[in-house]
């Protein structure tokens, strides 16, 4: 429950006093479609449609005692014109309620998608690593859906309740015994109603698990569709699919038993406890006859109200587990949350690099439980406007130094410094990422156009840039080839350029942005031997000009750099320039080199 009244509460924050008018209007439309009920049978009466006596009727008797008292007399158009403007001025504000309940609920879902996304967004590097990516979809969609209904089921359960406790002292004047028999069997009923609502909290845990596990796994299938096709796991997949869609349907269907059956018991009672409450008000109580009437009435309406309160709680209850995810992911994210200014996305100040970045006995490791560091005792020097490779066997921890390097994770004991100062100073955080153009291994684009996708980095470049950046990367060729060149549409993830195209594009992006330091983690691997000299080519152009930090598993890429790193197993075990490691015959990198003799030699 707690996780529910957070979201209320949050919700009163956006609609602030929006939300008392559109709950008092709701009370209000409840009030008058009772009154249009409860009036029409004693003014009937009054002009003489059918006898009956109102006198031991309270409230009604006194209101016919200030009709009787107008000057005009009434009759049957007069009383059905009021009957009339009573149930149409329901409508009217039903109408006016149904608008104001939208623009709350939309300004409150929207509310809370912007502050999810931008929580996501500004987390640390670190949570991303932690979680996996479908699950943010799966909150971001679904869960916030359900959030919303069930916030929203909640104020009208309220209302309800508040609309029953008004019918219900209404009914307490009029016959006191009769509405406490009547109240003591709805407990009973709602206590029997309880292992309901235990059933939709369980099934509602199941519906989050599926839409999870649902979300999770097509977003695995479609990212990996080349992989399903290639290697005909079309049918495979086809099976998984149908058997998570079959449970599924079996959950959604058993929420829907549930809260059938649950209303089923409510009806069939009700029929039962109203004809066992006129037997009880004639032959027992001997209730004057136009007294069990109203109060007939009053709770023929009135029942319903217990239905629709009890399915809204069952409801209710199967929705708690998304309030539970929803609050929990933003928990996790404002724990992991980016320091001020960096959260705050503030465009800081270029760096201005005149030393390089060190780092000082460094360690790290993913899981602080975990026994085994991702980096052990690094000690390194990246000069500056100077060219440095890091090589090594996979998993040897050259991603890791890259990242840590690029202040997207910290140490957890050591320092990482620039320039002499600590990169945690959160100035000099903001500063580094925003002078750093980087190209991962795997290129990811958008499915955008060529020009979108180069302008996300410099939104003000012209076209003139955006061809200079493209003829650095050996882009311009194939992009001029294209359909519509610049304005070509790429498809998801550029799924429709080649994968030495995509990493082309990504790097013509890195330098659009005319970055302090060019971050390039494998990416000229998917480049063939032409295309790989001509950026190696302009590479060495822009030595001293700007810092640049290379992985690269093809050492032929890096026989231009100042400095080589070689790293195993999160540790630095040599550094130094190419030549002087290549000559090192029991040294790691030659053992690389002899690896890749004939091919990169």
């Amino acid at each position: 429950m707690k996780d529910l009244f957070y979201f209320i509460r949050k919700m009163h924050h956006v609609a602030g006093f929006r939300l008392y008018i559109n709950m008092s209007m709701t009370l209000l439309i409840s009030l008058l479609d009772g009154i249009g009920i409860y009036l029409i049978v004693p003014l009937l009466s009054i002009i003489g449609v059918f006898d009956m006596s109102m006198d031991g009727v309270p409230l009604i008797s006194s209101l016919l005692d200030i009709i009787e008292s107008w000057s005009f007399e009434l009759n049957l158009p007069i009383v059905l014109a009021v009957y009339v403007v009573i149930v149409g001025g329901e409508a009217l504000l039903q109408r006016s309620q149904t608008l104001l309940n939208a623009r709350i609920l939309q300004n409150f879902i929207r509310t809370l998608r912007i502050e999810t996304y931008r929580g996501l967004i500004q987390a640390k590097w670190e949570f991303f690593l932690r979680k996996r990516k479908s699950d943010f979809n799966h909150i971001l969609t679904n869960e916030l859906g359900r959030v919303n209904y069930g916030t929203s089921l909640f104020l009208q359960m309220i209302t309800s309740i508040i609309f029953t406790i008004i019918q219900i002292g209404l009914a307490l004047w009029l016959s006191p015994v009769l509405t406490i028999v009547v109240m003591i069997s709805g407990g009973l009923i709602a206590l029997y109603s309880r292992k309901f609502i235990k059933k939709s909290k369980n099934l509602g845990e199941q519906t989050t698990e599926l839409s999870k596990y649902y979300f999770g796994g097509i977003n695995d299938h479609f990212n990996g569709i080349k992989d399903i096709k290639s290697n005909r796991l079309e049918q495979s997949h086809i099976v998984w699919f149908k058997n998570l869609s079959t449970k599924m349907e079996h959950n959604f269907i058993q929420l829907g038993r549930v809260n059938s059956l649950s209303q089923l018991i409510y009806r069939l009672s009700s029929v039962v406890l109203i004809a066992g409450f006129v037997y009880l008000a004639l032959e027992v109580i001997h209730t004057p006859v136009e007294q069990l009437i109203i109060v007939v009435l009053i709770f023929s309406r009135l029942w319903p109200r217990f239905i629709s309160i009890q399915s809204s709680t069952e409801q209710l209850v199967s929705s708690f587990p998304a309030f539970q995810a929803m609050r929990n992911l933003q928990m996790e994210y404002e724990t992991d949350k980016e320091i001020g200014e960096i959260a705050s996305m503030r465009e800081p100040d270029r760096l201005k690099m005149q030393e390089g970045i060190e780092c000082r006995d460094v360690n790290y490791r993913y899981d602080s439980n975990e026994p085994v560091f991702a980096l052990s005792d690094i000690n390194i020097h990246i000069p500056a406007n100077r060219m440095t490779a890091i090589v090594g066997k996979s998993g040897a921890g050259k991603s890791t130094l890259i990242d840590m390097l690029m202040g997207m994770i910290h140490p957890e004991n050591g320092q990482v410094m620039i320039d002499g100062e600590t990169l945690r100073d959160e100035q000099q955080l903001l500063s580094l990422r925003s002078s750093i153009g980087y190209v991962a291994q795997d290129p990811f684009l958008f499915n955008e156009s060529i020009r979108d996708n180069l302008k996300l980095v410099n939104p003000n470049a012209n076209d003139a840039e955006l061809w200079e950046a493209l003829s650095f990367s050996a882009s311009e060729e194939f992009v001029r080839k294209l359909p519509r060149g610049l304005d070509t549409v790429i498809g998801d993830r550029g799924i429709r350029l080649s994968g030495g195209e995509r990493q082309r594009i990504v790097l013509a992006r890195a330098i659009l942005k005319r970055p302090a330091i060019l971050v390039l983690d494998e990416a000229t691997s998917a480049l063939d031997s032409e295309n790989e000299q001509l950026i190696q080519g302009a590479l060495e152009l822009l030595k001293g000009s700007m810092t640049i930090i290379v992985i690269a598993h093809r050492l032929s890429t890096i026989r231009n750099a100042d400095q080589v790193i070689v790293m195993e197993q999160g540790e630095v075990i040599q550094q130094g320039g190419y030549q002087q490691l290549s000559q090192e015959t029991k040294g790691t990198f030659r053992q690389l080199l002899n690896y890749q003799t004939g091919t990169e030699m």
